[in-house]
Parts: structure tokens; sequence; C-alpha cells
């Protein structure tokens, strides 16, 4: 055998080890990724609770044919309010005035030099602030009892009731979490057991956003009317699942 033929049967061994190496690399790497499993679930956590602050915006309106005039209507209309506000045992501290509006209807640009009605128009603004929400809840139902005294509600919007929060999310923040979280690792547990295999580490997780909504959803009523409500979480995560 020549030395070229003993080169090329050296040359055809090497190239055989290379694709041999090559192609145990290559099965390797395939059995690699079809053994990387993971699994995506989410865990759900929820607490009925109660507001703890209210508000509520009384705005109402005085009309004069001077300045004068209306003034003093609306100063006999804002003592009425807080006259029924202390009867129902809220103190001066619990509201206070947020601003007055003043409408000369002849200084109005549309107005053309003339008079429908009174020429002003006063609006004041009274805001309630309390922790007491059962008992801001009550005073606004009885609030017809305002208008035998004269009041008259502005009709913008503000005087549609009070308005309540819950301030304790992050009293509850680590509860719902932690609820939540085992809520998901038990949706993983059941996924794997009946897919034959078994759950491992975390890849991902997101924690989702703590919302707080009403106890009841009632179509086209604003959210922060009810005093009762529900904190809730939706925690997402994905675990590496192992045979």
């Amino acid at each position: 055998m020549t030395e070229r033929t003993h080169l090329l049967a050296a040359a055809a061994i090497v190239a055989g080890g290379i694709a041999f190496a090559g192609f145990s690399a290559g099965q390797s790497l395939v059995h690699s990724r079809l053994g990387f499993r993971t699994v995506t679930v989410k865990g759900l956590s929820e607490r009925p609770v109660k507001a703890d602050l209210g508000f509520w915006s009384i705005s109402f309106v005085a009309t004069g044919d001077s300045l004068e005039e209306a003034r003093q209507a609306l100063t006999s209309s804002e003592t009425a309010v807080k006259a029924f506000l202390t009867a129902r045992g809220f103190p001066a501290t619990a509201y206070q005035v947020q601003n007055i509006r003043v409408e000369d209807k002849l200084a109005n640009a549309y107005s053309n030099g003339g008079l429908n009605g009174p020429r002003y128009i006063l609006t004041e603004n009274l805001m309630v602030k309390t922790t007491e929400v059962d008992k801001l809840a009550e005073a606004s139902r009885n609030s017809g009892d305002l208008l035998k005294e004269g009041v008259v509600f502005a009709n913008d919007g503000s005087s549609s009731g009070p308005s309540f929060q819950f301030t304790g999310l992050n009293e509850l923040k680590g509860a719902l979490l932690t609820e939540a979280t085992q809520r998901a690792r038990e949706a993983a547990d059941k996924f794997a057991k009946e897919s034959g295999a078994k759950v491992g580490a975390i890849q991902n997780a997101n924690q989702g956003v703590i919302e707080v909504n009403p106890a009841v959803e009632i179509p086209d009523s604003p959210p922060d009317r009810q005093i009762d409500k529900k904190v809730r979480v939706v925690t997402t995560i994905t675990y590496f699942l192992k045979d």
C-alpha cells in the first residue's frame, strides 16, 4: 500500500469519527430540547372587604337678580346643609367648602344682552370626608330632607351620591399573593399528575395587578358607589416539568 493510500485511509477514519461525533451531539441536543417542557398556570385569590373611607361632594345653587340677593340665598343653603350634617353626627372638621362659582348672565358672550330668569347664579361645592362610611351612606339616603329647607342641588353630576374607598390594601397584599401562588402550584401539580410528569422549578412568575372592585357588578353604576368591595389578584406562573 502506497503512502498516498495510507493518507487517504487515515483521512477517511478521521472524517468518519468527526461525523459520528457530530451526529451524537445533534441527537443529544434534540433529546435535550424535547425534554424541556413547561406549564403555565394561573392562581386566583379574593377577599371581601368593606370601604373604610367615604367622600360626598354636595353641590348646590342659589340665584338672584342682584349679587347680594344670590349671596344671601347661597349662605342660607350652606347653613341648611351644615345643619343637616351636624344633626347626623358629622363634626365641622369632617367637611369644608371646596369652591364657589359665580355666573353673571349679562357677562356671558352669548347672552345678547338679554336675561331669562335671575341674573346671578352661584354654585357652591361642599366636600364631606369621613371614615364613618355607614353614617355617610345613611345621610346621603336622607338628602331629600334638604329640599324641604329650600336647598337646590346643582345639576352637574357632583351631587349624585358619596363614593367609597378601601385603603387597607397593603395589609392584605402579602396574604393575597401567597394564596394566589399556592393555588397556581396546585393547578400545576394537577396538570403534571395527569400528564405523568412532576413540577420542577419556576421559570417565570407574574404576580399580576391587585384590584379593588365592587362586591356586586351593577351595569352603568360607578364602582366606587358601593361600600362592600372585593380585593382580587391573579398570578401567572410558568413551571418546568420533569419526568
